[in-house]
């Protein structure tokens, strides 16, 4: 298999897919396979989301995909925003009203922990699997740094003391809920 089309209109997330893959298989993105739909998230959990994205792709072309949903479960927050991390705020997504709506609702709160949680959906020759990855962290008090996208300005991992958003690439795979996924993807596809 050497090339998959991968299951989103996010270029950060392909390009954060690519950084990890490092040509060990083609990634193309919906755009790139000349697909221009945007996918519904209707469910309440990071594996049913995923599992629809994939499961439209794969009914459209017959081709090997995958797909990722992406949640931030903060633990004051009773796992909130969770699988609706990008409609926080609203359904248009727009990840400072989100980020503003969390630190307003965290404010309160002594307990800053956090985890970001990533469910990959693969559909391999018309059979599904699913891989996860979780990085553990903590919710800063403000936005640091302008790299990444979504939370990563006020997300803290586990054995850092800098946010997503303060690292390049190389530096936040190190630590990176995506990236735990796609190794275990990685694996998958390597046996």
């Amino acid at each position: 298999m050497d090339t998959i089309i991968f299951a989103t209109n996010n270029q950060n997330k392909v390009n954060e897919v690519r950084a990890v893959l490092r040509n060990r298989f083609t990634v193309i993105s919906l755009k790139e396979a000349g697909i221009d739909i945007d996918i519904p998230e209707p469910h309440n959990t990071l594996e049913a989301n995923a599992s629809e994205k994939s499961k439209t792709i794969f009914k459209l072309t017959g081709n090997n995909c995958f797909s990722e949903d992406t949640g931030l479960e903060v633990e004051a927050l009773d796992g909130e925003p969770g699988v609706k991390s990008a409609r926080y705020a609203g359904n248009n997504k727009n990840f400072d009203a989100n980020i503003d709506k969390l630190l307003l609702n965290l404010k309160p709160q002594k307990n800053k922990t956090a985890r970001f949680r990533t469910v990959i959906s693969l559909i391999k020759d018309g059979k599904e699997f699913l891989f996860e990855g979780i990085c553990n962290g903590k919710i800063t008090d403000e936005r640091k740094g302008t790299n990444g996208f979504g939370y990563d300005p006020v997300f803290i991992p586990d054995g850092s003391t800098n946010t997503f958003a303060e690292m390049d690439m190389n530096e936040k795979n190190k630590f990176s809920h995506r990236k735990k996924a796609m190794e275990k993807l990685i694996r998958f596809l390597n046996k």
